[in-house]
Order: structure tokens, then sequence, then C-alpha cells
């Protein structure tokens, strides 16, 4: 093996720390949070900066995440192949990396962005890496409602970056995601339970059994539509977004409803990838009504 190739399989080992798939999700919400929080169109270079702080700062998190969870991420296939539970990384090396980026990510939120998105960011990174993933996640059945808090803080950040406030809408956006994150992560250790139950975390499909956690989602996505309607009620949002929102949440509630009544690992599964999709495309669509309502 070349060293070239030495080289770029241990950029994609360290790659693969920052979770890059729900790295982009969160900074996808953090970025509409930063075009919501204007009028008109932010300064460029101001989301830029913004952008690459926050992206920084929740790759550090995810690495701290892997770090503290390479023993039971090893007792998951869904999991197993993370370069931390295949020791391919040393936890030193971890640290030294989450610490790095992390430590970079600040100094362009400071120095680029403002202050308060610079704390605001390493709040969420303590809420995530060390109360939800050391303190909540191996505790309570509960830990996804808990500490969905932390994962839910994206759109605040953005809007905090271009507006140096955090108002009453952007707090709206954040319940959107903390409401939704039960049913989206429900979803998955259903059909991951078994998964689950080698990891020894107390997931509630595990501890309550598929009944009740069936239940929980489709309570849950009750309340998630009845949520996304709150951007609609204090005209944050027009005709547009209304419309889509919608739709979207009767979607949703349709899987719930078949998860609750007729369920299956498929459906569990496909649910799940229907989550991501409804997020995005919920948030995507309070963008297009946000400047449509402005021109």
């Amino acid at each position: 093996m070349s060293t070239l190739t030495i080289q770029q399989n241990r950029i994609a080992q360290y790659w693969a720390l920052t979770k890059p798939r729900v790295t982009q999700l969160a900074v996808f919400c953090a970025v509409i949070g930063m075009f919501l929080a204007t009028p008109g169109l932010p300064d460029w270079k101001l989301v830029v900066a913004a952008t690459v702080g926050i992206w920084l700062l929740a790759g550090a998190a995810f690495a701290v995440n892997c770090l503290v969870e390479r023993e039971i991420d090893s007792r998951m296939a869904r999991t197993a192949r993370r370069p931390m539970a295949r020791g391919e990384i040393t936890v030193p090396q971890t640290l030294a990396f989450s610490g790095a980026i992390g430590g970079t990510g600040m100094w362009v939120l400071y120095n680029f962005v403002n202050p308060l998105t610079m704390w605001l960011t390493f709040a969420t990174f303590v809420g995530y890496a060390v109360i939800y993933t050391i303190i909540l996640k191996p505790a309570t059945p509960q830990n996804i409602v808990i500490g969905g808090l932390s994962g839910a803080m994206p759109p605040a950040l953005g809007w905090a970056a271009v507006a140096n406030d955090v108002p009453m809408q952007a707090w709206i956006l954040v319940m959107i995601i903390f409401v939704w994150t039960p049913p989206h992560f429900w979803a998955l250790a259903l059909y991951r339970r078994d998964d689950y139950a080698r990891s020894g975390l107390p997931m509630l499909p595990i501890t309550h059994g598929l009944p009740l956690t069936q239940f929980h989602i489709w309570l849950y996505t009750i309340a998630l539509v009845a949520t996304s309607m709150l951007p609609f009620v204090v005209r944050m949002s027009g005709l547009i977004y209304l419309a889509v929102a919608s739709v979207l949440g009767a979607i949703f509630l349709r899987y719930s409803w078949r998860i609750w009544r007729h369920y299956s690992d498929q459906l569990a599964r496909k649910t799940f990838t229907w989550s991501i999709i409804y997020l995005s495309l919920l948030f995507a669509a309070l963008l297009v009504d946000h400047y449509i309502l402005v021109q």
C-alpha cells in the first residue's frame, strides 16, 4: 500500500469520526436559521464563517461520541465499522482531533461571527458530547427525548450567527426538531432492536417493548405535526409553508399510524428514512416561503 493511499485512508477515518451525514443535516438546519433571521440575504462571508464554525464543533462532538461509545459500537452491526470501534484510531488521537477541530470552530465563531454563537454552539457541544452521550444515553430509555435538545439547537445557532439574538421564531424551529427527534430515532431503534439489545443501552424498545414504542411514535408524530404549524400561527410563514407542512405531516402521520397498528421492520426502516426527508423538506419550505413573503 502506497504512502498516499495510507494517508487517504487515515483522512477517511477521521472524516468518519465526525459522522458526516448527521452533521450535514444539522448544518443544513443551521443555515436555514441564518437565512430566516433576516428579511434579505445574509452576508455571505458571515454565512460561510458560521457554517464552518458550527460544522467543526458538531464534528468534534460526534468524535467524542464515537470515543465514548467505541465498545458499544463494536457490538452493533450498524456501527461496528466505525474507526474507533475497529481500533483504527486511538483514544489520544481522537481527543487531539476533537480538540483541534472544536477549538478551531470556536475560534472561527468568536472572531468571524459573534461570541453569542460561539457560546451557544459550545453549550450544544457539551450537551451532546457530555450530558447526552455520557450521562443520559446509558441511564434512561428517555435519553433521546431529554437529550434531544442539543440536537435540536442548529436553527438557533444559525439565527444567532446572523442576528446576534435568539428570538421566539428561532426557538420554534428548535422545538420542531426537538419533537421530531423521538419518532425519528425510535423508528431506527425498532428495526435495529437486536443491535441495541447487544449494545446494553436502555433504548425504549428494549426496556418497554415494541407496542409501547410504536404507540409513542404515533403520539410524538401528532405532537410534531401540531408543532410544525406554529410558524404559520405566529405569522413567521405563509400559506405555502402551511400547505407543504400539512402534506408532509399527513404522510408522516400515515407512517406512524401504520407503525402502531401494522408494524413491520421494513415499515420502521421506511419511516426512519421518511423522517429525514420530512425535516429537510419542511425547513426548505420555510426558506422558500420566507423569501416569497418578503418580496
